[in-house]
């Protein structure tokens, strides 16, 4: 992800002026990288380094969404919604 992109998602997600580690801009940044990691498993089927890489972010934005989801489930469902994934269990 370059420079651009990555502010990009911070100023669409960010709470505040100086916000860059709230909840919502680091599910929003784990997603797209998320993303790119799964088209890259596409075409390298047996990157495994990357495939673990891929599971410890997916579970990290697990733990981030779950954290969203106790405190305030408006922004929860919010942000879901924007980043188009599935609702957690």
């Amino acid at each position: 992800m370059d420079k651009q992109k990555k502010q990009e998602i911070i100023g669409k997600f960010k709470q505040s002026e100086n916000d860059t580690g709230s909840v919502q801009v680091q599910v929003a940044l784990l997603t797209e990288r998320i993303n790119h990691l799964t088209e890259h498993l596409k075409v390298n089927k047996k990157d495994n380094h990357s495939r673990r890489g891929l599971l410890i972010m997916v579970g990290k934005r697990r733990a981030f969404l779950q954290y969203l989801k106790d405190r305030d489930i408006e922004a929860y469902r919010k942000l879901i919604k924007e980043l188009n994934i599935r609702e957690i269990k």
